[in-house]
């Protein structure tokens, strides 16, 4: 995991940089197999711990119910075209427990896939793919909470068991007081934390298997198979009445995009960056020149 490694260049080489003055680094060695990540444990565990110590904080207090959840304000027809169909919808009484399925299947992926990255690259590959698939895991749940908490949507299913009634005592309309209706969790609809968490880890496990396997099949199943369980998952968020479709896209967006963004920050300084952009000037303009290797 370090940058630097001395070498052959040992106590000839100190000695001579000494007497003659010289100040420069000796050139890095290649980088060894496996060795296309770095972390700093004591940042990256501040993020990872802080994240999910936030997040279980946070449920404590959610779980007194002193929150109140806000009562929907407005009907179906209101809503945006493609979030009727949650509130319109029949639920299935299985779909979470589908989407849990799924949201365990890519926790025990995020728990194999360092310890098969081990066995091929060795013990720092196994260290350093763990600790990414926590950060992001934590960097997540963190983001959504927090989300959850500043906007407070109203889940589907509180617009089909807790509609708001009508005030006997002046116009308008007031929260349901019925049975089920004051829980807090009725209020933390956006955005959808079991897309979220799939999608960045399946993110990370993608952007992982390219840099790793780059010329094998590996990545593409990876993809493929990460892009099914998110799509799998947020269907069903959907059909238990949990989420709209608006939470589970916007879900699935940021987690992908934790997912990617922690590892690309985890890249070794000596590795060669996928895409190179050049500019050069040229008669009358320049010239804006693109390569990468794939």
């Amino acid at each position: 995991m370090t940058p630097y490694k001395p070498g052959s260049w040992g106590l000839l080489g100190a000695l001579f940089l000494s007497a003659s003055g010289a100040h420069a680094d000796p050139p890095p060695l290649p980088l060894e197999q496996g060795q296309h990540f770095t972390l700093d444990p004591v940042s990256d565990g501040a993020i990872t711990a802080g994240g999910f110590g936030f997040a279980f904080l946070l449920g404590e207090v959610l779980s007194t119910g002193e929150i109140s959840p806000p009562a929907p304000s407005v009907g179906a027809s209101s809503l945006l075209a493609i979030d009727r169909v949650a509130v319109t919808q029949k639920i299935d009484p299985h779909a979470a427990t589908y989407s849990n399925i799924g949201l365990y299947t890519a926790v025990g992926f995020a728990v194999l896939d360092p310890v098969l990255s081990g066995f091929r690259d060795g013990a720092d590959a196994l260290l350093v793919d763990a600790f990414m698939y926590a950060e992001s895991g934590s960097l997540a749940l963190t983001l959504t909470d927090i989300t959850k908490i500043a906007v407070r949507r109203p889940r589907p299913i509180d617009y089909i068991n807790c509609p708001p009634v009508e005030n006997s005592t002046r116009t308008g309309t007031m929260p349901n007081p019925g049975p089920g209706c004051a829980s807090t969790d009725l209020g933390l609809s956006f955005f959808s934390g079991h897309a979220a968490g799939v999608a960045a880890i399946g993110a990370t496990a993608t952007y992982l298997a390219f840099v790793r396997s780059p010329h094998t099949p590996r990545p593409w199943i990876t993809l493929g198979v990460a892009t099914a369980l998110t799509a799998f998952v947020s269907y069903e968020r959907v059909r238990a009445g949990q989420h709209f479709p608006t939470d589970v896209i916007a879900g699935s967006m940021a987690g992908a995009a934790i997912g990617v963004l922690v590892p690309h920050l985890h890249r070794h300084k000596q590795e060669p960056p996928p895409v190179w952009v050049g500019v050069s000037p040229a008669l009358g303009g320049g010239t804006l020149s693109v390569a990468g290797s794939f």
